[in-house]
């Protein structure tokens, strides 16, 4: 079982007040649906959060690690500095954001069953149906060091960008690899696609 920190730590500034990792998807707020995907994909989910942070609420008895980051004040880099140096030993760990609401349990175990193999690569990541790199992303322990150097608000753009040749890209459908929510608008757009794709009838019997 390898280790996925869980990104959840970011304030939803672009919300106008509401928080969108507890925007309800299907009865669960956004944060316990995913956090209960990795689990069920197979993954040891550690939950970034801020120390302050009542979102620790949202995953009450699911089997996840709260890690509350003191460092996440600094922004993305420092949560995925403290983040990735808290996370147990392995030979590959996890990153993913909170907030791809079409990232499902069978997708995440695509991407670990692609990082189980032993295929010459160090990062394996989820993609588009496109190809476009996405999430969730794994990697080899060979990289942890790397973390250790992030700061202020860098992402692992900068850590993972020198390992593209040796990047396994893992096919994912749709855009669930890069699909996120940060606006209302944009929860009010995929609430309505959602309603409409669950209404449509089934091909061939319109």
């Amino acid at each position: 079982m390898f280790p996925l920190l869980i990104l959840a730590a970011g304030r939803s500034s672009r919300m106008r007040g509401a928080d969108k990792l507890a925007q309800e998807i299907d009865g669960a707020p956004l944060l316990r649906r995913q956090v209960a995907a990795a689990i069920a994909a197979g993954a040891h989910a550690h939950v970034a959060l801020r120390p302050d942070d009542p979102r620790a609420t949202l995953i009450a008895g699911l089997d996840a690690v709260i890690l509350r980051l003191k460092e996440s004040a600094e922004g993305m880099g420092g949560t995925l500095r403290a983040g990735v140096a808290r996370l147990p030993p392995a030979r590959r760990f996890g990153l993913m954001p909170a907030d791809l609401p079409d990232l499902d349990a069978a997708m995440i175990a695509r991407v670990i069953a692609a990082a189980v193999r032993d295929d010459g690569a160090l990062v394996w990541r989820g993609a588009t149906a496109a190809g476009r790199p996405g999430h969730p992303v794994f990697c080899d322990a060979a990289l942890r060091p790397r973390f250790a150097a992030l700061s202020g608000a860098q992402g692992g753009r900068a850590v993972l960008a020198p390992y593209a040749a040796r990047t396994r890209l893992v096919p994912l459908p749709g855009e669930a690899a890069l699909r996120d929510l940060d606006t209302p608008e944009d929860w009010a757009g995929w609430l309505a696609r959602k309603r409409a794709e669950e209404y449509a009838p089934p091909p061939g019997t319109g």
